[in-house]
């Protein structure tokens, strides 16, 4: 397998422009806003900032954004629309399922709170693997090569041997500059593509 000991699989955070978007529809519903307005909201807040900075608790964020977009849902209502207004992640979770047993180690990290409350409920098999990395562990929010040498360190990874896959270029070229191998891609289908010429074949 290419001398490969792990994988660090980013499940992403990326937001998607609002007409593609259904949850921002489902939001939009629910509060009485336009999508334009909910999309402008979910990009535009600094809540988010602070939260995956550790700054704020999750619920202080959802008592926060309730009551600007005039939310009257619970927590977890809330969390699993606004997941949804996120990358979606089914063809990553699928192909980060499929590599789960042909790895030594596979490791997944986010830097959204929230995001991984809504993907641990909803794939449970995702708690079961050797950690999760969120950013804000060591204080960080934008691409920064000390959030992947702090994961390395963390769970004793050798940089060479370890496999960095993300959907953001930026983050991937961070991970470069601790010496992972880094893929940065646009679908799961480009992702399995790019591991299997490292040697790592998904089902």
């Amino acid at each position: 397998m290419n001398g490969i000991d792990a994988i660090v699989f980013d499940l992403g955070n990326v937001l998607l422009a609002f007409d593609e978007t259904r949850a921002v529809k489902r939001l939009a519903v629910r509060t009485g806003k336009t999508p334009q307005q909910i999309y402008e909201y979910a990009r535009g807040t600094p809540y988010v900032t602070e939260l995956a900075l550790g700054k704020v608790t999750k619920l202080r964020f959802f008592y926060t954004v309730a009551r600007d977009l005039e939310f009257e849902g619970t927590y977890e209502e809330f969390a699993l629309i606004w997941s949804e207004i996120f990358t979606p992640i089914e063809p990553m979770v699928l192909l980060a399922q499929s590599l789960k047993h042909r790895l030594p180690r596979l490791l997944l990290s986010n830097t959204n709170g929230i995001h991984m409350d809504y993907v641990f409920q909803h794939y449970p098999f995702l708690q079961e693997f050797d950690a999760h990395i969120l950013s804000h562990e060591v204080g960080l929010l934008k691409p920064d090569p000390a959030i992947y040498r702090h994961a390395i360190s963390k769970y004793g990874l050798t940089a060479s041997r370890s496999v960095f896959i993300d959907d953001i270029a930026a983050n991937a070229e961070a991970a470069r500059h601790t010496g992972m191998q880094a893929i940065h891609f646009q679908n799961s289908d480009q992702a399995r593509a790019e591991l299997t010429k490292l040697g790592v074949s998904p089902i």
